[in-house]
């Protein structure tokens, strides 16, 4: 028996996909999030100088959440595609784009590295643009839904270069508390 699947078959394996790459995609940008005290919840950050287009924290989430459904979305697709040409290399452009995204709330957040966190948002463009690029090539509908998250990380980078242009000093301006108490 073998022969080519119906739409039906095609559609279900894409819902599995999907169940699984949506939630761990949502997941994983969760547990990135509350690695570390973020937005108003960060001291370092309630004291940094930021740039007038700085939308307020509640827009993050919302934005985060609906992106990370989009990413979720657009792996599945991909992963979908089982025999395309390129799928492999498309999945790791997708695997190390996430990755970076990943360590970015880390790096600024907790880490206080706004220059480093900037170089990593360009890192995170373009690796996100190969990997619009090479999800294209395989369904188009998976690149279209990169589109938003590739505007966002840009918007995210220059937010990101203005905190650090605004704060040169900016992981000197609230100490990390230490302790020297011994279990």
């Amino acid at each position: 028996m073998g022969g080519i699947a119906s739409k039906g078959q095609l559609r279900a394996s894409f819902l599995r996909w999907a169940v699984f790459t949506v939630p761990l995609i949502l997941l994983l940008g969760f547990l990135s999030g509350r690695a570390v005290p973020a937005g108003s919840e960060n001291a370092w950050y309630l004291a940094l100088n930021k740039p007038s287009v700085n939308p307020p924290d509640i827009v993050f989430p919302i934005v985060w959440t609906t992106l990370y459904i989009l990413l979720g979305l657009a792996l599945a697709m991909i992963l979908n595609a089982r025999g395309a040409r390129g799928r492999g290399f498309a999945i790791l452009l997708f695997v190390l784009a996430f990755g970076l995204s990943l360590g970015w709330t880390p790096l600024f957040f907790g880490a206080h590295q706004v220059l480093l966190a900037a170089v990593v948002i360009a890192g995170m463009l373009v690796l996100g643009i190969a990997t619009t690029v090479a999800f294209g090539r395989i369904r188009s509908a998976a690149a279209w839904l990169m589109v938003p998250y590739l505007v966002w990380i840009s918007f995210a980078g220059v937010l990101t270069w203005s905190i650090h242009r605004l704060n040169p000093d900016a992981e000197t301006l609230v100490p990390t508390a230490r302790t020297s108490q011994m279990l």
